[in-house]
């Protein structure tokens, strides 16, 4: 796998991409990112949740000259939660060099938008609609531009927006880098690519089929708040014998991995900043069953031997589906059957439909045991080794000692000893874990409480005017806060 340091980041990108928690680019990121640096034009052809965005989102803020305060990147997507969505991974990819991003789109205050562009923003996200809006009140000039991305064109096409989208690239100096992403390549996007774009260079990156028929997937709804304390649950009712906990990053990895020792349990972790030594080491106890729970980025999900896993916790979920299969491939090996657990909070529940396409397995929902449920397991964790201890090994040495207890003491207060020792005792201490990906803090104070939001409605939508069918985008939607305006630093 193509590491982000093997790309040629500046350190800036590169500072960006760490805080990110990535590490290892996905197969479009790694054939997409060298090919813009060169400034070559690209088709992309990939399936939704294949890592797109970074893949045209990385080489376009590393071309962003900030000092230049004139737009020199625009995106167009077709619908304003993909605008949205784009817009704030461009912000978090955009930090190290400090690139001002704004989304543009139907059903918000357009004066407030307009406003915003009087702040000479570097890079526009925009649906077609709301663009030629601006562009026709001449609010936006993109004579600047050095870098047009168009992402998911076919699903543009469906909406009707290829008039749109050619009166757009028409507006753009000829003299450009143009990124055209389309999951199916139609006659009318090869037509348009054919007239819009110089000598471009393929990129298909297909999206692998994996069937685990051995692995049973579920998916449990959480809080962020909430996510350790149903970890440490499930852990306590279903005793795996050797489980994987999958954080995104390396910083989390470590807080899991102390924070699980706090509450008992042997754990450790693995990630990219540990040395070879020591990634050796840990690796050889969890093998050992010396340790019973393996914290880790997706570095362990690839490329590592690693077998006997019974069950994957997904504690954050995957940047793609594809990471999200190597992860649960480590288990439901060499014929043995396996768990994978997947934590979803509210905002990321469109991400299953992504995962369903892609393993072609629906995951069922799990609900979260409770507290006495997770201490009724640990119970009967216990019974079973001390009947396994009873059936497989020669207790003679024992037995003297045994009797001893028995004149002292009832039958049953000795063996509920040997339960309370061998059994961990709901634990509730508190535990502190940083919030992954937290948001940007709103910088313009300026707009009222009614425009911080977007209207979901599509009757004053400059986008209404589209001219086919609507068809709903299966991406994930972002919250109503996420405006335009936390994009300014």
């Amino acid at each position: 796998m193509t590491k982000f340091q093997d790309l040629g980041l500046s350190p800036a990108l590169m500072k960006s991409v760490q805080k990110m928690g990535f590490e290892e680019a996905t197969p479009i990121q790694a054939q997409t990112i060298p090919l813009s640096l060169e400034n070559k034009d690209i088709i992309g052809q990939a399936q939704t949740g294949t890592g797109k965005t970074a893949a045209f989102g990385i080489p376009l803020v590393e071309k962003i000259d900030k000092d230049q305060d004139v737009i020199q990147g625009i995106i167009v997507a077709p619908t304003r939660e993909l605008a949205i969505q784009v817009s704030e991974e461009l912000y978090k990819i955009g930090y190290g060099k400090r690139a001002r991003v704004l989304a543009i789109y139907g059903g918000q205050d357009i004066n407030r938008q307009i406003r915003a562009l009087k702040k000479n923003p570097h890079i526009i996200v925009g649906t077609p609609g709301r663009i030629l809006d601006h562009i026709n009140r001449k609010t936006l000039r993109l004579n600047n531009v050095k870098m047009a991305i168009l992402d998911e064109a076919d699903e543009m096409l469906n909406m009707g927006f290829i008039d749109d989208i050619e009166a757009i690239l028409g507006q753009i100096p000829t003299e450009r880098q143009t990124l055209l992403f389309s999951a199916t390549m139609p006659a009318p996007i090869q037509r348009m690519a054919e007239k819009f774009m110089k000598d471009p260079q393929v990129v298909r990156v297909k999206t692998k089929e994996v069937t685990v028929p051995l692995i049973e997937q579920y998916y449990v709804e959480v809080q962020e708040k909430t996510k350790f304390d149903v970890l440490t649950r499930l852990l306590d009712s279903q005793s795996p014998e050797l489980a994987i906990v999958f954080g995104r990053t390396k910083r989390r990895v470590d807080e899991l991995a102390e924070a699980l020792n706090l509450r008992g349990y042997m754990a450790e972790g693995i990630h990219g900043d540990l040395s070879q030594a020591k990634r050796i080491s840990v690796l050889r106890k969890f093998k050992e069953g010396s340790i019973d729970v393996l914290v880790a980025t997706d570095v362990a999900a690839r490329g590592l031997d690693i077998s006997g896993v019974t069950h994957v916790y997904n504690f954050d979920i995957p940047q793609d589906p594809e990471s999200y299969v190597h992860r649960i491939g480590r288990t439901g090996r060499a014929g043995k059957t396996g768990m994978a657990i997947t934590f979803v909070t509210y905002r990321e529940r469109d991400y299953l439909k992504v995962v369903e396409r892609t393993t072609k397995r629906r995951m069922e929902l799990l609900k979260p045991p409770t507290q006495h449920e997770a201490f009724e397991g640990q119970q009967k964790a216990a019974v079973d080794r001390i009947l396994q201890t009873i059936e497989n090994n020669n207790l003679q040495q024992y037995k003297e000692t045994a009797d001893q207890l028995l004149e002292q003491h009832d039958a049953s207060t000795i063996v509920a000893a040997v339960l309370k020792m061998i059994t961990k005792e709901p634990d509730m201490t508190p535990v502190k874990l940083t919030e992954e990906a937290p948001r940007p803090q709103r910088r313009d104070r300026s707009s009222n409480d009614r425009s911080r939001g977007y209207d979901n409605k599509r009757g004053n939508d400059a986008n209404s005017r589209r001219k086919g069918p609507y068809k709903p985008r299966s991406g994930t939607k972002r919250s109503s806060q996420s405006t335009n305006s936390k994009s300014y630093r």
